[in-house]
This record gives structure tokens, C-alpha cells and sequence, in this order.
């Protein structure tokens, strides 16, 4: 899995083959298929394996600020903007997937879409819990800054606009507006 990890971020998942991972792995295709039935699903694994470790952020946000959803958001937002600063220039390899996994059917792209969607959920849930006035408005405008970032970096590298995604964000949560609380008697 860790050969093929690397070859797939570093060239690309159709321009790696089976053969080529197994060499990198020092085995044999054979041994490969005794894991993975198909060629398709290595790749949904290494996918499924990068979802895991997205979805591991959002507890470590959860741990650094419990009952803090305000904190966690800019948690959130840092790390990817460490990514983005820390980035080899490939950017989310879950986006580079999902580009070059064209027919809709593919296993890994549903895995890539599922994580995508199910982040879009936990951002929308988070802004809620913070006491935005429109959640969903607010934690789909972060998806798309944070989705830029990541795949800017492709084609404009680290100094392009991701470089900004933490400011950006801030300026995102300085401005939204949050709900009126009730008075209570």
C-alpha cells in the first residue's frame, strides 16, 4: 500500500501500473492481486486510506478545543493551510483522483465523493454549532476555499492563492453573520 501511495500521489493514478508498484513494493503482481482483486480496488484503498487520515483532523480539532466549534474551524483552517505551505506541489490527492477518475462508476471515485460530501456535512454541522446565522452558506464558501487551495497548488504552486487560505478564511468568519440569541427570562 505504501508503494503504491507514493507512485499515485507522485505520478499520477493512471500513469501507474500494477507492475510498477509491485517493483516499487520489491514483490510480484501476483501477491498484489492475492490483496487487492483488481487494479480498482488498490486504488479505492489507497483513497479509502487518505479519507481515514482526513477524517482523523477533524477529531484532533475536537480534542484540541472541546466544546469550542468557533476554535475548531480555525483548527481546521490551519492545518490546511499548513498542508498548503508544507505541499510537494501535487495538492489533495483525493481532487487529483477525482480528475483523473472520469467514469462516475469507479470505485475510488465514490469513495472520493463520499469523503468530499461527508466534509461539506461536518463543516455545514460545525459553522451550525458556532452559531452561524446561514451554516450552510458559510461552510460551503470554507469548502470552496479550502478544495482551491488544494488544487491551486498543481498549478500555481505554494505561493500562489493558497498561500492566503487562513487569512481568506478569517476575513470568511469575521464577516458572517451569526444568530440573534434569544433573551432568556
Amino acid at each position: 500500500m505504501q508503494a503504491a501511495r507514493e507512485l499515485f500521489y507522485r505520478d499520477g493514478i493512471n500513469a501507474v501500473s500494477v507492475d510498477a508498484i509491485a517493483a516499487a513494493a520489491g514483490t510480484n503482481k501476483m501477491t498484489l492481486y492475492r490483496h487487492f482483486s483488481s487494479r480498482d480496488e488498490l486504488i479505492a484503498a489507497y483513497l479509502e486510506q487518505l479519507a481515514a487520515e482526513g477524517e482523523g483532523v477533524w477529531e484532533e480539532a475536537r480534542a484540541a478545543h472541546p466544546g469550542d466549534p468557533q476554535a475548531q474551524l480555525r483548527y481546521l483552517m490551519r492545518r490546511v493551510s499548513q498542508f498548503a505551505a508544507e505541499s510537494t506541489g501535487r495538492g489533495c490527492a483525493l481532487a487529483n483522483a477525482a480528475v483523473e477518475l472520469a467514469e462516475r462508476k469507479h470505485p475510488a471515485r465514490k469513495v472520493v465523493e463520499a469523503h468530499k460530501r461527508r466534509q461539506c456535512e461536518r463543516l455545514i454541522a460545525l459553522c451550525r454549532e458556532a452559531g452561524y446565522a446561514e451554516p450552510s452558506r458559510i461552510a460551503e464558501e470554507l469548502f470552496l476555499l479550502v478544495e482551491g487551495a488544494r488544487v491551486s497548488l498543481q498549478s500555481v504552486g505554494r505561493e500562489g492563492p493558497g498561500a492566503r487560505l487562513y487569512a481568506l478564511a478569517e476575513g470568511l468568519l469575521a464577516a458572517a453573520p451569526k444568530r440573534k440569541k434569544l433573551k432568556t427570562a
